[in-house]
């Protein structure tokens, strides 16, 4: 079969994992020199597709392509842009499709969320329409752990053993100082809609006061008095109280706690602020002195306490998405099945683009305590093996070893193309 070129792009929010698919993908590519010749890394995303501002893979060592799979971020540059519709947006589309055909690029993994399951999706309908043999295949990513038919998404594993552990840690020092300092703490975390990564905070403790002590998901609307009485009970039995709140937290009505009023590229609120918002309803209401702290970045970078179930599974994903293009195999996602908890074993297996994209997967109630304010074991069964693992990074010079890309550009062949 005759030789061709590959695509490869990062899409949203990184994850401390992101870059072990990038390293399976481009291994996997190196390892079918007859069928796929150079592989092409969109910088900032599928912005580099439109912009054609390619990254030419192959001026990468294998020993720098190896270490992406200890680097967090996004190494070729990730962005929050969504394509629209192909009927109001056809130029956008049609300028890939011309890209693709300038460099030979038959092959197109896309590294992302929903939002690029749905683009990936959009584009291997066009690409058909137009005639232009393409094979498409989203490599799913999201730290949320909201990708539909997926066990769970790759790099969330990461951020649920980081969360799980700063909670531990952080209800540690409380507990050293309550007695005569700081009473109750507040971790806000990640989580818009879905609160996976709030309930991964639940796995630091699980016999009777161990904190957290409350974790408050979006799942389950906010009611302020009876949160407050359970920070107070918890105070008073066992003189400090920690939560662990998801940032999408929000009233009965649907508005958030912490709303800023702005939205972002893909139309989503901007969210952030709830910590400090909780915090001061505790100031407010109860009194106790209080502290809070806002994971944020640090919880979708922290690959020095990566998963190794994760990095596993990120690495093995982009493998399997270049295996699935090479058997014809288009508008595909590799996803996670799980075989069983104990011991805790999965596969790969490949699920149609049109069941992932646009479509988000919440928390089950069965997950969800009675009172709302915690997990049940069916849920620890689940996130458990997720967080199983250690895989360190090399360090040096104190610090971890990341890798180093030269980035070089691929000369454009097509005229300059505004977005």
């Amino acid at each position: 079969m005759a030789q061709h070129n590959a695509f490869y792009a990062q899409s949203g929010g990184v994850t401390a994992v992101i870059n072990a698919s990038a390293c399976g993908v481009i291994e996997a590519c190196r390892r079918h020199p007859d069928r796929i010749g150079k592989v092409y890394a969109g910088h900032n995303g599928i912005i580099g597709a439109l912009t054609e501002d390619l990254i030419d893979v192959s001026q990468e060592s294998d020993e720098t392509i190896a270490a992406l799979r200890h680097t967090p971020g996004g190494a070729f540059g990730s962005c929050r842009y969504k394509l629209k519709d192909i009927e109001s947006h056809r130029a956008q589309y049609e300028r890939l499709i011309e890209v693709f055909k300038a460099h030979d690029i038959r092959y197109f993994f896309y590294n992302g969320g929903g939002d690029s399951a749905d683009t990936c999706l959009k584009v291997s309908q066009l690409s058909e329409k137009m005639g232009y043999p393409l094979t498409a295949i989203h490599v799913p990513k999201t730290v949320d752990n909201d990708l539909p038919i997926t066990d769970n998404s790759p790099g969330f594993g990461s951020v649920a053993k980081y969360i799980a552990t700063s909670t531990l840690e952080a209800s540690l020092d409380i507990a050293s100082m309550c007695a005569t300092s700081t009473k109750v703490f507040v971790l806000e975390v990640m989580g818009r809609h879905a609160g996976w990564i709030a309930a991964a905070g639940a796995l630091a403790g699980n016999g009777e006061g161990e904190p957290p002590h409350l974790v408050i998901f979006p799942e389950v609307p906010f009611d302020r008095a009876r949160v407050m009485t359970r920070v107070e009970e918890a105070v008073r039995k066992y003189g400090y109280c920690v939560i662990v709140v998801s940032e999408g937290a929000r009233y009965e009505d649907g508005t958030f706690l912490a709303d800023s009023g702005n939205t972002d590229a893909f139309g989503h609120r901007q969210l952030g602020g709830v910590a400090p918002t909780l915090a001061g309803m505790v100031k407010q209401d109860l009194g106790y002195k209080y502290h809070w702290a806002v994971a944020d970045y640090l919880q979708r970078a922290a690959r020095h306490l990566a998963s190794k179930t994760d990095v596993d599974q990120a690495y093995a994903v982009g493998e399997k998405a270049v295996e699935l293009a090479l058997d014809g195999k288009n508008a595909m996602m590799p996803a996670i099945k799980r075989v069983s908890d104990a011991p805790y074993a999965w596969r790969i297996e490949a699920a149609p683009l049109a069941e992932v994209a646009n479509r988000e997967k919440f928390m089950p109630r069965e997950y969800i305590r009675d009172d709302g304010f915690g997990i049940t074991a069916a849920c620890r069964q689940y996130l458990s093996p997720l967080i199983q693992g250690e895989d360190f990074p090399p360090f040096e010079n104190g610090l971890p070893k990341v890798a180093h890309l030269k980035r070089a550009k691929t000369e454009r062949k097509l005229p300059e193309f505004k977005l």
